[in-house]
């Protein structure tokens, strides 16, 4: 029990750091980005082109690949969820929804249906572990993994609330009219933090293809763990997005203790219950007002 509960817990790290930037990017402009898992797998094939084609080690072509895809969030910003948002809410959905089935069909065309990964360019990293005691053995690329979720959601955390450009971001998300007024640029902002969000993408990515295999359908799956971990956790809160990617870890994990077929059914049903759970209350607190302001008038 102690095993699964110490895997299920570093598993949440992955899952933190890949809803770290789907948080983000819904905080800062209240944009469900559903191409989030798309762009996480190109930039895993990134990587595994670098060291595949190049001899570049994943870890070294992150310093190539994490800069495209600060450049990619920029673009996508200022060329396409800025102008979707100019229409109904619904619109930048549909639009990082058909973008995400050009990005997956894009590298079908391109790379295959073959599943690839970067572990062989990894050495002992990809399978050595760490014995603790009472037989118990905790991978190093696990472990790596939950330092670099702290790290990001630690980092990110700072950023926002000491340095002047977090504090744009900041009041941007909180009034982009009001923001402009005291002359912070909203558009600009945005743009940088969708490239800070493509940054975060970039390293999930690499976490993804160093963890497990990867295929340009991939996409869909990762979407869906960064959706649950981010709405267990508070959709828009950064070590809320931690403590999320832990419990959906945690539930996967024993999950799979209980049955064969449990690992996905474990989050799904633990995402479920915090939804209803968060659903509810809000419907008895309205209710509850209606009937206050029904009996006023007697």
């Amino acid at each position: 029990m102690m095993d699964s509960l110490i895997q299920g817990i570093l598993l949440g790290g992955y899952y933190a750091v890949i809803a770290c930037g789907l948080s983000f990017m819904f905080s800062v402009m209240r944009i469900i980005n559903l191409a989030h898992g798309s762009l996480a797998v190109a930039a895993a094939y990134g990587l595994w082109l670098l060291a595949d084609k190049f001899g570049v080690s994943p870890i070294a072509g992150l310093a190539v690949v994490l800069p495209i895809m600060a450049a990619i969030g920029w673009a996508l910003q200022r060329f396409i969820l800025e102008r979707s948002a100019r229409g109904s809410a619904l619109l930048p959905i549909l639009t990082t929804f058909g973008l995400s089935i050009i990005i997956d069909n894009l590298l079908f065309q391109h790379f295959g249906a073959d599943t690839r990964s970067l572990a062989p360019f990894l050495g002992d990293l990809s399978y050595d572990s760490w014995e603790l005691p009472g037989e118990i053995y905790v991978g190093k690329l696990s472990v790596i993994m939950m330092v670099a979720a702290v790290a990001i959601l630690g980092g990110l955390q700072l950023f926002l609330s000491r340095f002047a450009l977090g504090r744009a971001i900041r009041a941007t998300a909180e009034d982009p009219d009001t923001a402009g007024l005291v002359g912070i640029d909203a558009r600009k902002i945005n743009a940088v933090a969708t490239a800070i969000a493509m940054v975060t993408v970039g390293i999930a990515g690499a976490f993804l293809a160093m963890r497990a295999t990867f295929d340009p359908y991939s996409g869909g799956p990762q979407l869906l763990f960064a959706f649950e971990a981010a709405v267990i956790g508070g959709a828009g809160s950064l070590w809320g997005t931690l403590a999320g990617g832990i419990v959906l870890g945690l539930a996967q994990s024993l999950g799979a203790q209980l049955h064969p077929q449990g690992f996905l059914i474990g989050g799904h049903l633990v995402f479920l219950l915090v939804l209803f759970a968060r659903l509810f209350p809000l419907r008895g607190a309205l209710v509850g007002k209606t009937r206050t302001t029904v009996r006023s008038p007697a």
